[in-house]
């Protein structure tokens, strides 16, 4: 498969086409699913094209792998089972116990389990800070033991706004890497490598493959010396996907761009409405003049997303009740479908962070917005609100 970059061709083309030239025996248009365990080998010690094993490699994640570079525009992309397998893969390929990572003090909540619960009893120490906060941020520092910045940006599911550039100076001053969580904004609207991030993770379950039918996750790097060394601990570690959602994830990311383009369009309209209603208390959304990460967002950020959190006046009990009255809205974990989705994230994505420092408002309803017709959606807001 040829090596496409950015400077190349435009994100679309990438989308449909790096990682997925026309099959050479057949001229398939679309990439086989290779659905095998294993690979017959040439001879002793010379398997066929480098195949041998599907956990160590498969031609149809392979495929997924290089457009995934492609549309980051880093060298190595690498897929996993799931965005916490690629998350919990860097962790120990970088980190080591008695090492320290700086967290965002609104991190998504599957993330902060990992942190508290699995990496800290195996060693590893964290403190979680405001990332828009440089000073905050600078006080995290632990110097000699602070290995990582993990960033979200949009952070899930509060929208709060990272400056990448910004932190990437920081973390590289203290010889840290910057990883950033780009799923809510998606390669198509930000590409943190081109920002200064060293590493930039995914949950393929969302956007990318964009049609919630679907778990995975993804990492992609511009150093290939990092790249490596994930490859080797992905393939030690094991929890890779299969090849099935490997070309699932694949045929999402063909259209990433005209449903992102849309799930934008929806998540202003929404976002604006919202910003109206006298039983909203106030909406978390950066493409809002009023976000105080909007000026952020816009150097960084090409849109705004399809992402909406909005804060109820009337506390917890009401934002429970809306979220049980919609009907075109699903009440429903994950994000970034097609299909529009809402959630109490006090009671379902973050019940894991109750207690702690990033406990979520009990007030708040996040929005994943999809890409119905937008007056349908913004009818069941109004009938949900009451």
């Amino acid at each position: 498969m040829r090596y496409m970059t950015t400077d190349q061709y435009g994100f679309d083309t990438l989308a449909i086409h790096a990682g997925q030239d026309p099959d050479p025996r057949t001229g398939a248009v679309v990439p086989p699913i290779y659905q095998t365990s294993t690979y017959a080998q040439d001879g002793v010690g010379a398997p066929r094209l480098g195949y041998e094993y599907s956990r160590s490699g498969n031609p149809t994640r392979d495929a997924l792998q290089e457009c995934l570079a492609a549309i980051e525009g880093g060298r190595r992309g690498l897929a996993f089972a799931s965005g916490l397998a690629a998350e919990d893969t860097l962790l120990r390929t970088v980190c080591r116990p008695g090492d320290h990572v700086v967290i965002p003090n609104d991190a998504y909540g599957g993330t902060y389990r990992l942190f508290a619960k699995v990496a800290e009893c195996w060693g590893l120490d964290w403190t979680a800070a405001p990332l828009d906060d440089l000073d905050g941020m600078r006080a995290a520092f632990r110097p000699g033991h602070t290995r990582m910045i993990w960033a979200e940006t949009p952070t899930n599911p509060l929208l709060n706004i990272a400056d990448i550039p910004a932190l990437a100076a920081l973390a590289h001053e203290y010889d840290a890497l910057l990883a950033v969580d780009n799923t809510f904004a998606s390669p198509y609207l930000q590409q943190p490598l081109a920002l200064g991030a060293d590493v930039v993770i995914h949950s393929t379950t969302k956007y990318l493959g964009g049609h919630s039918d679907v778990v995975g996750g993804a990492l992609v790097v511009s150093d290939t010396g990092l790249g490596d060394e994930l490859a080797f601990h992905q393939n030690a570690m094991g929890a890779v996907n299969g090849p099935f959602d490997a070309w699932l994830t694949l045929r999402g990311i063909k259209t990433l761009g005209v449903r992102m383009d849309r799930h934008c369009d929806n998540a202003e309209r929404i976002a604006a409405y919202l910003s109206e209603h006298k039983k909203v208390a106030s909406v978390l959304y950066p493409g809002l003049d009023s976000h105080p990460g909007h000026e952020t967002a816009a150097k960084q950020m090409s849109r705004f997303g399809g992402m909406v959190s909005f804060r109820v006046s009337g506390g917890r009990d009401q934002a429970v009740e809306i979220c049980n009255r919609a009907k075109l809205f699903v009440l429903a974990e994950s994000l970034g479908g097609v299909e529009s989705l809402i959630e109490h994230p006090g009671q379902m994505t973050h019940l894991s962070a109750a207690g702690s420092a990033l406990e979520v408002p009990a007030d708040l309803v996040r929005l994943s917005v999809g890409i119905e017709t937008v007056d349908d959606l913004l009818a069941d807001l109004e009938q949900a609100l009451g």
